[in-house]
């Protein structure tokens, strides 16, 4: 991609990112878990908690990129600091950046005052880190990457940039862990109109065969699932907190708005439930040809 390409679609995608993630931390803390973590929990039963299956979804990120003994995390947005809080609480990672589009989040997480985290409101695009990470985290941005009308191929590139990126940022034996939604058996053009102009513009999904084959010769996948039913189950329990408080939140965004996110949520879980969309977890580790490479 060219520098002019590179920052036209990154201000799309934060104008897209801003459109949902920044209409207001309050709305959003009435139906989230205590951590306020946007993404796919890790349930270990239906009578699960939110807060516990969260809790362990990022036990399992960061045990994935060994956090326990390492110098420095990245995570790609990184949303309201969930994972950023946990490593430097739990894991005392003496170095973790997050990157966010959304100034709403960037504000929240640099209110936490969080030892040895930076947050940068910036994009992976323009990311110029100085030395590179034992381990990068992404959830749930990978999603954001690619725009509607990019044809297969400009959707490759854009995510073989990515990869090629966290190869370059990490160490010789770091890690990638990686969790995104991805199309399941629904086609790119049977996509919601709904959830593309109204919820999450100016983005796609990606399939699994464009993620293996934008990796294919920078990284080896270690494990990889497809957890789709996890996110049913997540959609479902967010859906049920909204209800609950349903008045509180029409009085602080409005009823139209509060309606929309209804039906997103509704949508979401059946599209998980069918199989029509799937929740990948992929751990990955750069091949081995690191020793010669300097950070970009």
């Amino acid at each position: 991609m060219t520098e002019v390409a590179d920052t036209a679609r990154a201000d799309a995608a934060a104008a897209a990112i801003r459109h949902h993630y920044d209409i207001g931390n309050d709305f959003y803390h009435l139906w989230l878990d205590e951590s306020l973590s946007y993404s796919c929990a890790m349930p270990e039963s239906p009578s699960d908690t939110l807060e516990s299956a969260q809790q362990r979804k990022l036990r399992h990120h960061l045990g994935a990129v060994g956090a326990d003994q390492a110098e420095s995390v990245l995570d790609i947005g990184c949303g309201w600091g969930a994972v950023l809080a946990r490593g430097s609480r739990e894991h005392s990672v003496p170095r973790m950046v997050g990157l966010t589009l959304s100034d709403e989040q960037a504000a929240y997480v640099r209110a936490l005052a969080l030892r040895g985290v930076e947050v940068r409101t910036q994009s992976w695009v323009h990311f110029e880190p100085a030395s590179r990470f034992d381990g990068i985290i992404s959830i749930g941005a990978f999603e954001h990457f690619a725009r509607p009308d990019d044809p297969p191929a400009a959707k490759i590139a854009v995510y073989r940039e990515f990869f090629t990126r966290c190869r370059d940022w990490l160490t010789t034996d770091g890690t990638l862990s990686l969790q995104t939604i991805a199309y399941g058996n629904m086609r790119r053009d049977q996509a919601s109109a709904f959830m593309q102009q109204e919820i999450f513009p100016d983005a796609d999904l990606p399939t699994l065969a464009e993620i293996t084959a934008a990796a294919e010769g920078l990284f080896e996948i270690a494990t990889l699932t497809d957890d789709r039913l996890d996110y049913a189950w997540t959609c479902e329990r967010w859906a049920r907190r909204l209800r609950e408080h349903r008045a509180e939140a029409v009085e602080l965004v409005g009823a139209q708005t509060v309606a929309r996110y209804e039906r997103y949520l509704k949508l979401s879980a059946l599209g998980f439930r069918m199989g029509k969309l799937g929740l990948l977890r992929i751990v990955a580790r750069p091949y081995p040809d690191t020793f010669f490479r300097s950070p970009r």
